[in-house]
């Protein structure tokens, strides 16, 4: 058996009971990480030296604020800044003058719902009745009860077992759960020993390099061409009721559409890591694309931002993950600089990528679509064996192109779909 972990995104069912002390507990979480950042922030005029998460933990664990939350909670709140804070100084000494340490989670005078982090100790699960009771900490726990009793609904074929941490996380107009779960996977029944990366992307929305050099793109333009047709001025159209009633059958449509898309490539990929007998796929963790080094909202420009919040590669990698979980193991990884490092040399450098879609590598002259250069450094994330096939540029540069047929409902190589509307 492999073992592995699982993220389940869960409603919470009682919402306006527990509301509240979610609230109460979304706001210590930023308020503790304020009085970490400063903190920090005097430790590094004094000394030059930024304190590490030990320090943290060890100045900081008779404070008022960190009693606000369960022990293991404010531990996680202040591992947080603490790995903030060590990913700008890394690009600091790297010569990057624009790398802005993390900030203070403050709007005026009011504090943000930061997300909230219960690990074991801090849970109870009830599996019979999809409840979960979260502690409190000591000093919210003198004007309610002891913990959050919260009841919970996923999708009707997950099961939720052996829990190793609970996220609260604000969506923006509620809370909902994240629940990590360890997760134990045959063996045997993987289709090969052999790995593959993915890398997501917007224009491309998937590109796929295998362990025998081959590698493959997945476009998005239907996906762009269904929101473009259906988000039109005649279709988005609200009165003083809300949305019109053919706005909302479009959008319904569009989320239909997008729906089966997500569904059609999980599924196609994962038969084409089974005919090349892939057992482990890596795959680019994008959890926090949306947000900045300081946990606010990230401006991407009007266009950026529009492309970004259609863009569902959570709700992907989680398809992905469900479709191959019989027998191949699906990692997320970190993409940090997999974008700017040559997959055949190793070196980095942000000049090297010319355009969107070509990687130039001014040290050993490979040249390579981006995008593919990008799944096969996230493939070495969990490997450094190199392809056993050709990675001569031609192969890499100009990679086969599978396209989604909307009359099948099924991708195919981009020779045997007919692109006409």
């Amino acid at each position: 058996m492999l073992e592995t972990t699982r993220t389940y995104r869960a409603k919470i069912v009682n919402h306006q009971q527990v509301s509240d002390d979610l609230d109460d507990c979304g706001h210590s979480a930023s308020k503790l990480w304020n009085v970490a950042r400063y903190h920090s922030q005097q430790e590094w005029d004094e000394t030059g030296e930024i304190p590490s998460e030990a320090d943290l933990k060890r100045e900081l664990k008779d404070h008022e604020r960190y009693s606000d939350l369960h022990s293991q909670s404010s531990q996680r709140v202040l591992e947080e800044l603490a790995e903030a804070f060590n990913g700008w100084f890394k690009k600091r000494k790297n010569g990057d003058t624009d790398a802005n340490p993390p900030g203070y989670r403050k709007r005026g005078d009011n504090h943000p719902r930061s997300t909230v982090t219960w690990k074991q100790n801090g849970i109870k699960h009830d599996t019979a009745n999809d409840r979960l009771r979260l502690s409190k900490g000591f000093n919210l726990k003198s004007h309610r009860s002891d913990f959050i009793l919260t009841e919970y609904e996923t999708r009707p074929d997950v099961s939720v077992e052996n829990i190793q941490q609970v996220r609260a996380v604000w969506n923006g107009d509620r809370w909902e759960l994240h629940l990590v779960c360890k997760k134990e996977i045959p063996v045997e029944d993987a289709p090969g020993d052999t790995t593959a990366g993915i890398d997501l992307g917007i224009s491309n929305y998937l590109a796929i390099a295998y362990s025998d050099g081959d590698a493959e793109l997945y476009p998005g333009n239907v996906l762009k061409q269904d929101k473009h047709y259906f988000t039109r001025d005649e279709y988005d159209t609200e009165g003083e009721n809300g949305p019109s009633r053919r706005a909302l059958r479009a959008r319904q449509k569009l989320s239909r559409r997008k729906d089966h898309f997500l569904h059609a490539l999980a599924k196609h990929i994962v038969e084409r890591c089974i005919d090349h007998r892939v057992g482990r796929i890596a795959i680019g963790n994008l959890s926090r694309i949306r947000e900045d080094e300081n946990g606010e909202s990230r401006n991407w420009g009007k266009r950026g931002n529009k492309k970004l919040h259609g863009w569902e590669f959570d709700r992907f990698t989680t398809l992905l993950e469900y479709k191959a979980e019989h027998g191949i193991l699906v990692d997320r990884k970190s993409e940090r600089d997999t974008s700017k490092t040559c997959s055949c040399c190793g070196r980095k450098r942000d000049a090297n990528r010319v355009e969107r879609g070509l990687y130039v590598c001014e040290s050993c002259g490979a040249a390579l679509n981006a995008d593919v250069n990008g799944a096969v450094n996230i493939r070495r994330k969990i490997t450094q064996i190199p392809p056993t096939g050709d990675m001569s540029n031609g192969r890499l540069a100009r990679p086969a192109v599978h396209l989604f047929n909307q009359t099948s409902g099924r991708f195919a190589p981009s020779e045997q779909v007919d692109c006409k509307p």
